[in-house]
């Protein structure tokens, strides 16, 4: 008994220590937010910042440090260190900043890449206050419509239609109608559901904790036993869910969320379904003006510290001096021999398969700290995006500011298996799951930029290996034989989103799509996945989540972004935060709370 009192209070003053503990300058000590103001048309202006090119003599002097990878992950780390007064490069082989929250242009239409909806985005949320922070406040947030998700199953035409409403009363009321005497088993699962989720920076703490004591804990079942979160994280979304209920269909649109990080129900962690729920339940937004004003609005807070984020850097080598630590990149722009830029930290927001397989020296790679964290983990199933130019406006074509999510039947394993099985050619008469979702319609200056013009987006998964023969042709040259079955995909996708808004058949102007290995080459996907690794079940396991932390076995390489916490905009900038706490060597959570509690008190003394 006496053992158990000690070891819980060491591990309190532990966690405690280390939770609280700071020896780096604060990023958030002021509030830094003023007024937002107009959204910005001008394409020249906004071009100057998305497509800043990279070039030697824009490369600032006494860098502290370097991120590799212009997305949230990356930009985020670095604004953090920015607003600590570091010096930082943001490198980004594309040509456009961004990452995932980039936007492109096709025939006058601007189509957004990976940023569909963002949760948990209310104005006294941390996770706005932290956005706002980094953007000054001038990145500016549109409310969906309610319901936010609408779930479609069985026929295309005339299926079930569940609708996912914002706010925890509504949301279990909304499942209570739909399904009449469920109302225990929905209420109890929702009760669980904010109990799971409410735990979350659990994550965190491990992530914190000294190695060894955070496996000491993982190993002897003590943070188990701690965390409903961790305890629940091994356990499959399935599993959990039939403890509940029976009814089939109702356990699937309990499990709806699953395409959101792009694991099914029978493999998922129920942990992480958990936090999903948790995250859009509180209202859903879309960017204003947007994906590309993320960039628009972050970089000037990275330049304002004398740093740059520059496009088309690609960056060939992580450079390591004669200790092995690493110190530099070897970066090639467009049409230029590489050069070498050096500074003593080096962030990558590439993923870890990209870093340790990449962009290290081979000797390094091999060595056993990186393949044991490379054991733990599989990349994550690649993506398909089709992208549909419809003409007419919002108001001509009357498209919802709400996903749909649309399930062929409701037996998820039998629909996985179905697809997975099939081969490329087959396939695309399987499709599991479709998200659908209109960017137009949820951007209320969509019409000021793009008149007359509508948008919506179409989302699957795919098998990298369908499309791998081709990999290594160049972009929009790979030939006849790929383009067919690329187009199968593409077309299937297209009839079912038709059969689900009618309205747009005679309207499509034009559209495109692109197969994991399109995402490889304009994402760096190492194999098209959207989600970076797999976040299965073995991925949340506690102690692969204590292992896979932001500082890796090279000293001063770090890794930011979703493969460092979870998957999406918020997982992969909170993964940004773990990082720039381990680089400025104090806990920017907890900073970011006091940043929050002292806005809240001013705004509490301005309305009195």
């Amino acid at each position: 008994m006496w053992l158990y009192i000690i070891l819980g209070g060491s591990v309190i003053f532990i966690l405690l220590k280390t939770w609280l503990g700071s020896r780096g300058p604060n990023p958030l000590a002021v509030d830094t937010r003023r007024p937002p103001g107009p959204v910005v048309f001008d394409k020249d202006a906004k071009r100057k910042v998305i497509k800043n090119v990279f070039s030697t003599d824009k490369v600032p002097e006494k860098l502290d440090a370097i991120v590799i990878g212009s997305g949230i992950g990356g930009q985020g780390v670095a604004a953090l260190l920015s607003r600590a007064g570091k010096r930082v490069l943001v490198l980004e082989q594309l040509g456009k900043l961004g990452g995932c929250c980039h936007t492109f242009n096709e025939k006058g239409y601007e189509f957004d890449v990976g940023i569909h909806y963002i949760g948990q985005l209310n104005e006294r949320s941390p996770f706005r206050i932290l956005v706002d922070q980094l953007t000054d406040g001038q990145l500016q947030w549109s409310l969906m419509d309610d319901p936010f998700d609408v779930v479609l199953i069985g026929d295309v035409t005339n299926g079930r239609r569940y609708n996912m409403r914002t706010g925890m009363k509504t949301y279990t009321d909304e499942l209570k109608k739909a399904f009449p005497g469920e109302e225990n088993a929905i209420e109890n699962f929702m009760k669980l559901v904010k109990k799971v989720s409410n735990r979350i920076s659990d994550m965190g703490v491990l992530k914190f904790l000294p190695l060894p004591i955070a496996r000491f804990l993982c190993r002897t079942g003590l943070a188990k036993w701690f965390s409903p979160f961790l305890r629940y994280a091994s356990r499959s979304v399935a599993e959990v869910i039939s403890e509940f209920t029976n009814n089939k269909e109702l356990q699937t649109v309990l499990s709806y969320i699953f395409g959101t990080y792009g694991v099914f129900p029978d493999k998922a962690s129920f942990a992480l379904h958990c936090v999903l729920i948790d995250h859009y339940m509180r209202g859903a937004w879309y960017p204003t003006g947007g994906a590309s004003e993320i960039t628009y609005h972050l970089a000037p807070t990275i330049a304002k510290a004398g740093g740059a984020v520059l496009s088309r850097a690609t960056v060939e080598k992580i450079l390591l001096n004669g200790d092995g630590r690493a110190c530099g990149v070897s970066v090639r722009g467009k049409g230029m021999d590489p050069v070498n830029i050096f500074a003593p930290v080096i962030i990558s927001d590439a993923g870890i398969f990209n870093t340790y397989e990449k962009l290290l020296p081979p000797e390094v790679r091999s060595l056993p700290e990186i393949q044991s964290q490379l054991s733990m983990v599989k990349h994550g199933k690649g993506g398909f995006s089709l992208f549909i130019g419809i003409r007419g406006s919002n108001e001509d074509v009357n498209l919802p500011a709400s996903n749909y999510i649309y399930l062929p039947e409701s037996d998820l394993k039998k629909l996985e298996k179905e697809y997975f099985d099939a081969s490329a050619e087959d396939a695309p008469n399987h499709i599991p799951m479709l998200y659908i979702s209109s960017p137009s319609a949820k951007d209320p200056t969509h019409e000021e930029r793009c008149p007359g013009k509508s948008t919506l987006t179409a989302l699957s998964f795919a098998h990298y290996e369908w499309f791998e023969e081709w990999k290594d042709k160049k972009v929009q040259k790979r030939g006849q034989d790929y383009e067919q079955v690329k187009n199968a995909f593409a077309e299937a996708m297209l009839e079912t989103t038709i059969k689900i808004f009618p309205q747009i058949r005679d309207k499509i102007d034009c559209y495109s799509s692109g197969s994991p290995i399109t995402n490889n080459h304009y994402l760096g996907a190492s194999r098209g996945e959207f989600y970076g690794v797999e976040h299965d079940i073995s991925r949340m396991n506690p102690e692969v989540i204590a292992t896979l932390r932001p500082k890796t076995p090279i000293k001063g390489l770090y890794l930011t972004g979703q493969d460092v916490l979870l998957c999406g905009f918020a997982g992969a900038l909170n993964g940004a935060v773990l990082c720039a706490s381990e680089v400025l060597g104090r806990n920017v959570f907890f900073d970011l709370l006091k940043l929050r509690h002292q806005i809240l008190k001013n705004t509490a003394k301005k309305a009195n």
